[in-house]
């Protein structure tokens, strides 16, 4: 595989090894900035796991992940029995703004944390000052990808 076979690729290998130093796991990562350089009729599995060097089975594993997080999607073509894949029409604003009410949920419970151990003040501290970014979060979050939205119409 050249890079003029599939554009980005060194870039794209690049981005999911950050992804996955933070946090993600390594296929989904990789499958998924593979997805950012697709071509506009997106990627077959066999065409992700031909560009990737990885088997099919790692490629599904990964598009279900991708999927279920929404930032993966299928796409049906008439007459094409093969699923194509490409990356969800704003797949990062949706992802940051889809966790707003489990940032707001953590910082109940982190306020409850809080509650029931008033014996340790330097940990309730540290409870409540979490709990308040997550709430900040949960509330900018949805704000920031509107203003966004509204800037990127402004630059069309």
């Amino acid at each position: 595989m050249t890079n003029e076979e599939h554009p980005g690729r060194e870039a794209a290998e690049q981005a999911a090894a950050m992804m996955t130093a933070a946090g993600m796991a390594r296929m989904p990562a990789r499958v998924m900035m593979a997805l950012v350089g697709s071509p506009d009729e997106g990627y077959t599995a066999a065409e992700l796991a031909e560009r990737l060097g990885v088997s099919a089975a790692a490629v599904s594993g990964a598009v279900r992940y991708l999927q279920s997080m929404h930032i993966a999607q299928r796409l049906s073509r008439p007459g094409d029995r093969r699923d194509r894949y490409d990356l969800a029409d704003d797949a990062f604003a949706g992802v940051v703004t889809g966790n707003s009410p489990l940032y707001a949920r953590l910082a109940e419970m982190m306020d409850r944390i809080a509650a029931d151990n008033a014996g340790a003040p330097l940990s309730v501290a540290r409870a409540r000052a979490s709990a308040d970014f997550l709430r900040y979060l949960a509330e900018r979050m949805p704000q920031l990808a509107a203003e966004w939205q509204a800037e990127r119409g402004a630059l069309r």
